[in-house]
C-alpha cells in the first residue's frame, strides 16, 4: 500500500507542477532577441516570434531546442526541459545571441 501511495503522490506533484508552468515571449526584431536575457523555470515554455522581414531561428547552443526557420510573423515554441544556463542564437545569423537561466 505504501508503494501505491508514493506513486499517486508523485503523480499529483508532477501534474501540479506543470499546472504552474509559465509562458515567456521573446520577440525577434532588428536582428536582436528581446529580451536577450530571460529567467525561466523547468517546464516553462518560451515563444519566439519573428517580427523581422528576414528568417530567423531560436536555437540552443547545446541543441536542446530549435524553433526551426521562422519567417516574418511566425512563432515557434520551446519547452525548457532542464535547469541551467541555456545560451541560444539564430542559426541564420549566428551573431544574434541570447541566454536563458532555467531553475
Amino acid at each position: 500500500m505504501k508503494t501505491l501511495s508514493t506513486v499517486i503522490l508523485s503523480a499529483v506533484i508532477m501534474l501540479s507542477s506543470s499546472a504552474f508552468a509559465a509562458q515567456h515571449n521573446v520577440q525577434i526584431q532588428g536582428m536582436k532577441f528581446s529580451p536577450a536575457n530571460l529567467n525561466v523555470a523547468v517546464g516553462d515554455t518560451v515563444v519566439f516570434t519573428n517580427m523581422d522581414g528576414m528568417p530567423h531561428t531560436g536555437t540552443a547552443n547545446n541543441k536542446s531546442f530549435d524553433t526551426g526557420i521562422l519567417n516574418q510573423g511566425q512563432s515557434g515554441t520551446v519547452t525548457i526541459a532542464k535547469a541551467g544556463v541555456l545560451a541560444y542564437f539564430c542559426a541564420v545569423h549566428p551573431s544574434m545571441k541570447g541566454q536563458m537561466t532555467a531553475k
